[in-house]
């Protein structure tokens, strides 16, 4: 092996350590914080920290057996260079050959530990199925489509509910709108957000010709509630007089209260000042009481104004024209064949995959996703 090659394998071999160094201690003060009374006591922070330790836990043991693999291959070269007995040699050899075999392998199952993970994997699902381009014939496939992602939810344990439909004339759905909750469903169905094509023969065809139509689907993980957060420490209080009825109290006492506070604009990133006045009681702290209450409901407003507008646009990408030149999957009957056009794959069982055996296609997505997240990340 050239002495070049040799120094680029022990520097990769040598990040991949380091970066496993970094974490470990990581993974040493989330096994410590876990156990913490105050950590446990904050449910979210506590179901955080144990998926993290979890996590972590699979990185740390891959790191373990990748430590033990390249010792191994250290001291079977130390035997073979420095030991005289020939069946100890011959030995050595034999492990050394297991464990150089077995290394690049470990390298492998690591980078891909290390991949960064989505954070809405984990999470249920909101799916839309609507009829594109086709008429009668996209509502019957409609209909198909919704059979299959619940013959395959069945197959998970996964429960679906239906919160809306619009059945198509001849059968189907112009649109069907259902719930999916269980483990990872996020990261099982993000795959099949697009428009999905079929060519084929429609019952409704009296001269047996082909058709092509199509159906969008949107999957769109599980909102989380929706929480203002307001850093109390930011606001600036002041007290004044309040004026108008209200008898001899009202010139005297400081009743009426102005907030200052800093609110930065997730929109456009710019820092604004809210200016809330409150003189509606004679008492200080009910008034300071309600201008806080106020902050909260303007900054509230602002806020889910954006994280509604955030989820209908991510629906609008994600379900597209329903043209069928956009197709990301072409299912035809003809053939046989079901086709994803995001990475060429094609699978010749129709008929089990329109019965909610989709598992493999998704296995081949999230292989060529994985491989384009390996390409962005430095490891």
């Amino acid at each position: 092996m050239p002495e070049g090659y040799r120094k680029i394998m022990a520097e990769e071999k040598n990040s991949i350590l380091q970066k496993l160094d970094g974490l470990e201690a990581r993974y040493e003060e989330v096994s410590t914080l876990i156990t913490d009374p105050e950590v446990i006591a904050d449910q979210s922070r506590y179901v955080k920290l144990t998926k993290e330790y979890k996590e972590l836990g699979d990185i740390m043991d891959a790191r373990k057996r990748y430590v033990a693999c390249l010792n191994a291959v250290k001291e079977s070269k130390d035997i073979i260079v420095n030991e005289s007995d020939p069946d100890m040699k011959a030995m050595a050899r034999e492990e050394l050959q297991e464990n150089e075999e077995l290394q690049p392998k470990l390298e492998e199952e690591i980078k891909m530990l290390l991949v960064p993970k989505d954070p809405e994997d984990a999470k249920n699902v909101q799916m839309e199925i609507r009829a594109g381009t086709g008429g009668d014939e996209a509502a019957l496939f409609a209909g198909d489509l919704f059979n299959m992602y619940r013959r395959f939810c069945d197959s998970k344990g996964w429960t679906v509910s239906v919160t809306s439909f619009n059945e198509g004339a001849a059968g189907g759905y112009k649109e069907i709108d259902f719930a999916v909750s269980g483990d990872n469903v996020y990261g099982t169905l993000k795959y099949e957000s697009g428009v999905h094509r079929v060519q084929r023969v429609p019952a409704t065809e009296t001269q047996g010709r082909m058709h092509t139509s199509a159906a969008t689907v949107a999957v769109l993980p599980e909102a989380e509630k929706f929480e203002v957060h307001i850093d109390e420490s930011k606001i600036k209080w002041d007290t004044f007089r309040s004026s108008g009825a209200g008898g001899q109290n009202v010139n005297k006492v400081s009743s009426g209260v102005r907030l200052r506070y800093p609110w930065k604009n997730s929109e456009t990133g710019e820092e604004e000042e809210i200016l809330i006045e409150c003189t509606e009681t004679r008492d200080q702290p009910k008034n300071k009481e309600r201008a806080l209450s106020r902050l909260y409901t303007f900054v509230y407003d602002r806020e889910h104004a954006k994280y509604v507008g955030d989820i209908q646009n991510r629906r609008k990408s994600l379900v597209s024209t329903g043209d069928r030149s956009a197709k990301i999957r072409t299912y035809n009957y003809p053939q046989g064949r079901v086709t994803d056009h995001r990475i060429g794959y094609t699978i010749h069982d129709l008929q089990g995959f329109m019965n909610g055996n989709i598992q493999d296609m998704i296995d081949h997505l999230t292989v060529a996703e994985n491989a384009e997240k390996l390409k962005e990340s430095e490891l």
